[in-house]
């Protein structure tokens, strides 16, 4: 069983990473959640680019792929999302 981390630490984690997926023009395509959760099966935690393309409200927007892609929201900083494995987020 995995270690459970805090958002704090995730968040620690997640400045070391680079993004691996953007989301541009299109918004939120079934590719992208898939594409989320195939990530997160491998590398437990995805850092995600907002390309200035796309329109939408991006807490929204990360929002909604977390509940479709089924991972843990951890945080929204400008043009990046960071998203994890729901089961090493600590509550």
């Amino acid at each position: 069983m995995e270690k459970k981390l805090t958002k704090k630490e995730l968040k620690g984690k997640g400045n070391e990473l680079k993004a691996t997926m953007h989301i541009g023009k299109e918004g939120l395509t079934e590719g992208l959640v898939e594409e989320l959760k195939n990530q997160l099966k491998a590398n437990r935690i995805v850092k995600v680019k907002v390309l200035a393309s796309s329109a939408a409200l991006k807490k929204e927007m990360a929002e909604e792929l977390a509940e479709r892609a089924g991972a843990g929201l951890v945080e929204v900083r400008g043009n990046t999302i960071l998203f994890c494995d729901r089961r090493i987020l600590a509550k």
